[in-house]
C-alpha cells in the first residue's frame, strides 16, 4: 500500500485523461494517471493502417495546447495522434503510470478515501485517493452481435479493432457490417485494394467534407453546433445518432457517401439482422439509409447558408461535388434481403459494430440497465467519482477531442470545490 493519499486518481491516459491531468497539475493537485498500456493505447492498437482523424490538426488540441505545425487543415494518422499525446504528456511532465491496469476502485461504507487496486507491470499495488476521474473511454470491448457465432468457421471474422489492411484477408469478397465512420472508411480501404466489398448499412447521417470554401467542421464550430447541451436535448434519439460520415483521407479529406462507395464498386445492402452458417439476412432498408444521409447533408448545408447570410460573411458559392450529389431514387442501394456467402464468394466479414466501455473495475452501483455509467455532466451519484471523455458528457462536442477543452476544466472545478468542502 502506498500510504500517500492522492488528491485525485485518473484512470486512462488518452486525450481525456491527459487533458484533465494538465488541469489538475495547474492547480497543484497531487494525482496519478493510471494507463493499462501506453499513452494513447487505443489509438495505437485499435486503428487500421490507413486510418486518419476526421477533424483537422488545428482542432485536435488539449488544454493549454496551441497548434504550431505547418498543416493546420490536414488530418493526422492514428499513430501521429498517439505520438502527439505522448509528447503532450512529456512536455507537461504529467504523472502517468504506463502498463498499470486498474483492477478495482472501491470505497467501503464509512471509508474516507477511494481504494484503487492496480496491476503495475504485473505487480499488484493499492493506492488511496480522495477523488477519482474515470477517463478510460467507451471503446474497450468489442461489440459484435450474437448471431455472428452462427456463421461458418470457414469465414474469417474480424472486428474493427483487429482490422489493419486488406492483405490480412483471404482471397475473395468481404462483407463489412456497419456503415458509420469505421465501416464506410474500411469499405473504401478494401475496394481501393482491389477487393470486392459488400456493405451492410444502417441509418447514419453524412455531411460534405468541405462547403463554400471551408471544412464543414469549421462551419459547424462557428455555428455552435457542438455546443448543444446534453440537458437541453428533448429527443432521446439524438443521443443514439452516429457521427456523420466524413473522411480525412487526402490532402484536405473528402466527402464519403453510400452512393460514392457504390460508384467505386461497393454493393450497398440493408442492415444485417441475422445469420446462419451460409447466409447473412438483411432488412430491405438500404434505400432509406441513402436518402437519410442525403437529407442530413442538405440540412447541414442549409444551416451554413443561413448562417452566412445572417452574419453577412463573404463566402464562395456552393461547390458541385459528385460524392455529395443526392441519389434521389437511391438507385445505388440493393433491395436484397439475404446474401449467400458461397454464391458471392464472401470469405471474410469485418464487424464495424462499435465498442462497449469496460467499467467492470468500478465496484459501485453507478450503471443503468445497459451497463452505461449514470452521471449528470460527468458527476456520478457517488461523491468524488467523475466521468470524462464520454459522448454527450455535457455537450454534443464532448465525444470529440476538442470537447475536452470545455469538459476537463469543468470537472476540475468540481474537484476543487469538493476538495475545499464547499
Amino acid at each position: 500500500m502506498d500510504h500517500t493519499v492522492l488528491d485525485v486518481a485518473v484512470i486512462g491516459a488518452g486525450h481525456a485523461g491527459l487533458g484533465i491531468s494538465a488541469c489538475l497539475k495547474q492547480h497543484a493537485l497531487n494525482h496519478i494517471v493510471f494507463e493499462r498500456g501506453r499513452v494513447g493505447e487505443t489509438w495505437r492498437t485499435q486503428r487500421w493502417n490507413s486510418f486518419v482523424m476526421n477533424t483537422a490538426n488545428k482542432t485536435n488540441l488539449l488544454p493549454g495546447q496551441k497548434y504550431t505545425g505547418n498543416a493546420p487543415d490536414a488530418f493526422c494518422t492514428a499513430r501521429e495522434f498517439a505520438a502527439s499525446l505522448a509528447e503532450y504528456a512529456a512536455e507537461n511532465r504529467l504523472p502517468v503510470l504506463e502498463n498499470t491496469k486498474v483492477i478495482s476502485v472501491e470505497k467501503p461504507e464509512g471509508d474516507r478515501f477511494f481504494s484503487i487496486t492496480v496491476s503495475e507491470n504485473g505487480t499488484e499495488k493499492k493506492y488511496l485517493s480522495k477523488q477519482v476521474v474515470v477517463a478510460s473511454g467507451c471503446q474497450n470491448e468489442k461489440k459484435i452481435p450474437d448471431f455472428a457465432q452462427n456463421i461458418s468457421s470457414g469465414i474469417l471474422q474480424l472486428h474493427t479493432g483487429e482490422y489493419r489492411h486488406a492483405q490480412q484477408l483471404p482471397e475473395g469478397a468481404a462483407l463489412v457490417v456497419g456503415s458509420a465512420q469505421s465501416g464506410t472508411q474500411i469499405a473504401e480501404d478494401l475496394i481501393l485494394a482491389g477487393k470486392k466489398v459488400y456493405l451492410a448499412t444502417s441509418m447514419v447521417a453524412r455531411v460534405p467534407r468541405r462547403y463554400r470554401g471551408k471544412d464543414i467542421v469549421d462551419w459547424l464550430l462557428m455555428l455552435g453546433f457542438f455546443d448543444l447541451k446534453t440537458e437541453d436535448v428533448t429527443d432521446p434519439k439524438v443521443f443514439a445518432a452516429k457521427v456523420p460520415l466524413l473522411s480525412g483521407v487526402g490532402e484536405l479529406g473528402h466527402t464519403l457517401s453510400l452512393q460514392s462507395l457504390a460508384k467505386m464498386g461497393v454493393t450497398i445492402l440493408g442492415k444485417m439482422t441475422d445469420a446462419d452458417p451460409h447466409n447473412a439476412f438483411l432488412s430491405p432498408g438500404a434505400q432509406e439509409h441513402v436518402k437519410f444521409g442525403d437529407g442530413f447533408s442538405q440540412k447541414a448545408k442549409a444551416m451554413v447558408d443561413e448562417f452566412i447570410e445572417k452574419k453577412q460573411i463573404t463566402a464562395p458559392s456552393p461547390e458541385v461535388e459528385i460524392a455529395d450529389m443526392p441519389d434521389l431514387t437511391a438507385s445505388c442501394a440493393s433491395s436484397a434481403t439475404s446474401l449467400n456467402f458461397k454464391e458471392h464468394n464472401i470469405t471474410s466479414i469485418i464487424w464495424t459494430t462499435g465498442f462497449n466501455g469496460d467499467f467492470s473495475y468500478l465496484k459501485f452501483p453507478v450503471f443503468d440497465s445497459n451497463g452505461s455509467p449514470v452521471h449528470k455532466n460527468g458527476l456520478s451519484e457517488i461523491k468524488g467519482l467523475y466521468f470524462l471523455g464520454l459522448p454527450w458528457l455535457r455537450k454534443r462536442g464532448s465525444g470529440m477531442v476538442l470537447g475536452i477543452n470545455d469538459d476537463a476544466p469543468f470537472i476540475t472545478q468540481e474537484i476543487l470545490t469538493a476538495q475545499h468542502g464547499k
